[in-house]
């Protein structure tokens, strides 16, 4: 009859119920047994596990180079962290890794960590990373690569330092630059610009000439002011779940693992964003002049639409300053650390830097040329 349950359906009815029950128990039991391990900050996953071999120190400075049997591109790839958090996003865990991503897609891949400031950089300028540190770390790659020239890719800071990199002495052999989440741009960029503009910089640094490490982790914090609320609603969600729970770990790490700033690049860095002066073509380091006109290899800029650190506002107008006519940008539906560093990054974001790195290296086994 119409609207008569079956015997067969009552009879499951009661067994998909203690089903439910014991797999609501069952959670319950391992969130009680993943909250004590968390609160306790028991078995944190390891991170940066992708293998490597550091080929270049200088200071405070290393350059790895990751282990890849099967390089299909001459052209080495250096990427740039952030100067202002630890390398590692790049690198988080295994199945989510931007780096063991680069690197099974062919790429011989380099990574620059500044390691951790203290009083012995606080006198570090703009001018040590642009004329120094940078141009030092493409040679070694090259020399240790055998190869003419060089794929640049920067994150945040990173990609900062990599613009002005390239504005400032064009004539290193740069195959192709691609920035992410680079930030050039500071009129109209909301809550962080009002924050530059009313900061006394020497309010921030400390007794050691730097900006205290928790000092830039409340910064973050204020620019994103409900990510402690969302992180704890989806680590309840998922609190039972060990594999997400490793990944919400080490993430969450992550976000509390900041290093500190180098006060004189900060003094700078801050004069440059209150000026505007890249926008603005008034930007001067070291006492000479930069313009991002004078970047002329091929240019690729990745932005992140959800990005609350990095927003869109301060890295829109890069491509129209810079002086390449290989040229593109890249907007991608993710925030700033998922460009590099989430279940959704791995086939929706990396892919596109891929593609586009992939079409501006060389091939492996070819000879090239030197210019």
């Amino acid at each position: 009859m119409v609207g008569v349950p079956s015997v067969s359906s009552v009879a499951r009815a009661p067994q998909d119920l203690l089903n439910r029950v014991k797999a609501d128990a069952e959670r319950s039991v391992l969130r009680a047994r993943n909250g004590v391990k968390y609160v306790a900050g028991v078995d944190r996953p390891q991170v940066g596990l992708t293998p490597k071999q550091t080929v270049w120190q200088r200071d405070k400075v290393t350059l790895w180079r990751y282990d890849n049997d099967d390089i299909k591109y001459r052209t080495p790839l250096l990427i740039v962290a952030s100067l202002v958090n630890r390398s590692y996003i790049l690198d988080l865990r295994p199945g989510s890794s931007f780096i063991e991503q680069m690197r099974d897609s062919g790429f011989d891949v380099y990574l620059l960590d500044w390691g951790v400031p203290d009083e012995r950089d606080a006198g570090n300028t703009l001018e040590t990373y642009l004329d120094d540190y940078l141009p030092r770390a493409i040679a070694k790659v090259r020399e240790v690569s055998d190869a003419p020239d060089v794929s640049v890719l920067g994150y945040c800071y990173g990609g900062y330092l990599s613009v002005l990199l390239a504005a400032r002495h064009p004539e290193l052999p740069i195959r192709g630059l691609a920035v992410m989440a680079a930030p050039v741009a500071f009129k109209d960029t909301g809550l962080f610009n009002n924050l530059l503009m009313k900061l006394n910089p020497d309010s921030v640094i400390d007794s050691t000439g730097n900006v205290p490490a928790e000092v830039v982790a409340n910064t973050f914090r204020v620019l994103t002011p409900t990510a402690d609320i969302s992180a704890y609603a989806t680590l309840w969600q998922n609190l039972w779940n060990d594999k997400q729970m490793e990944s919400f770990q080490a993430m969450s790490g992550w976000t509390k693992d900041h290093v500190p700033f180098p006060g004189t690049v900060f003094r700078q860095t801050v004069e440059i964003m209150r000026k505007d002066a890249l926008v603005e073509d008034r930007a001067v380091i070291g006492g000479k002049p930069l313009h991002l006109s004078d970047i002329r290899c091929p240019f690729l800029n990745v932005m992140a639409e959800r990005d609350h650190i990095v927003p869109a506002a301060s890295t829109e107008k890069t491509v129209g300053l810079v002086g390449a006519e290989d040229k593109s940008e890249l907007k991608l539906k993710a925030g700033h650390v998922g460009l590099v560093a989430s279940r959704s990054a791995k086939t929706t974001t990396i892919p596109g830097i891929v593609e586009w790195l992939a079409a501006h290296s060389e091939p492996a086994g070819s000879t090239g040329s030197e210019g």
